[in-house]
């Protein structure tokens, strides 16, 4: 009898300090066990057969962590695919040995750094140079939205039936619906996520800062604060004369997010573009009002459960919070149509429609 293919999983990038790729990678793993799966992983698991990898390779260590793990995957992981006698290589993000044997599927996010090129990320350097041939590479690719995979077409010029969209999902019994009210006073709205350029918090400070009453609310900045666009925000809160009622809160652990959202008046995620965009699915499944940008991924996530703005549109965005701020049945109605909406979005599902793509190549 035939043994089942092992298929290697590359994990390297795993990190304590969970970022959304991070959480996508832990949450679906889990579901490829029918492949009988080998996890390249510094976090061993006992129900799975586990290949320790190098320690110091994920995001949270910086621009040396990125270098390390890259050298590895290009040096190291045609060795280990052949050592481990696996037949598919499948990495949930877009890394994988180029220019060698090894037959693989990736995962690709988004392409921001090529529709917002920064100079002084080296990301950029990566999609521009690497990405591209890893892309050509592939026997497949996976897109978590229908608008990474139309940008994957354009940008490197795949086929379409080369590409398969598979939405993201969120841990249904981690966000949720929590009996927690919201907060009376000075209640906030909350920005959750990097700080970077096209994130667009500086409109959303603006927007802030327009607000009727304004110092009726807090606005809450959570994610890792950034050395080179932190200071600008801070500035411009100093400027605007809002300090005081801005906070930016550095690393929340992932435990304590739901509370946060649970508690806040609404997600304000005014974003220039995204993948997907997990914390708007997560912030609908806690019961929480969502203002998001009505481009890229987004409206995908968000359907008619969230009130899409135009993120250029700094008066568009005030307008939209002075909305959920003051009426309430727009707030009851957007709270029950996003948790609706959540309730569509499930790591299984995401799971069985990857297994579905990577059988074949198994």
């Amino acid at each position: 009898m035939r043994h089942r293919p092992l298929v290697l999983v590359n994990l390297s990038f795993l990190s304590q300090q969970p970022t959304g790729i991070s959480t996508y990678a832990r949450n679906l793993y889990p579901h490829l066990k029918p492949l009988d799966p080998i996890l390249l992983t510094p976090e061993p698991d006992e129900d799975y057969h586990c290949y320790p990898v190098p320690k110091g390779m994920s995001p949270d260590r910086g621009l040396w962590g990125h270098g390390l793990r890259l050298l590895w995957t290009q040096f190291q992981v045609p060795s280990l695919y052949r050592k481990l006698r696996t037949r598919l290589l499948f990495s949930p993000v877009p890394e994988a040995p180029i220019y060698s044997h090894c037959r693989y599927v990736v995962m690709v996010h988004d392409l921001i750094p090529l529709r917002f090129p920064n100079p002084r990320s080296r990301l950029s350097y990566y999609h521009r140079f690497i990405l591209p041939q890893v892309v050509r590479q592939a026997r497949h690719i996976l897109c978590n939205s229908q608008s990474t995979a139309r940008d994957v077409v354009e940008f490197f010029r795949v086929p379409a039936h080369r590409v398969t969209p598979i939405p993201l999902a969120y841990d249904h019994n981690h966000f949720r619906l929590l009996d927690l009210p919201t907060r009376t006073e000075r209640p906030y709205f909350i920005y959750l996520g990097r700080q970077d350029p096209y994130k667009n918090l500086q409109t959303l400070i603006y927007a802030f800062a327009a607000l009727p009453n304004r110092d009726d609310y807090e606005l809450w900045l959570v994610g890792p604060t950034d050395r080179r666009y932190t200071p600008q925000c801070e500035h411009l809160t100093r400027e605007l004369g809002i300090r005081d009622s801005v906070r930016f809160m550095e690393y929340v652990p992932y435990e304590k997010l739901p509370a946060l959202l649970n508690q806040a008046i609404a997600l304000v995620f005014p974003t220039l573009w995204e993948g997907f965009g997990l914390p708007v699915l997560e912030a609908m499944a806690c019961g929480t009002p969502v203002i998001t940008s009505n481009v890229s991924a987004l409206p995908e996530v968000a359907g008619d459960a969230a009130l899409l703005i135009d993120p250029y549109n700094g008066a568009e965005l005030t307008a939209a919070m002075n909305a959920i701020a003051t009426d309430l049945n727009l707030r009851e109605n957007l709270i029950q149509l996003g948790l609706l909406r959540a309730s569509e979005f499930s790591w299984a599902l995401t799971g069985q429609r990857t297994l579905e793509v990577l059988y074949p190549f198994a």
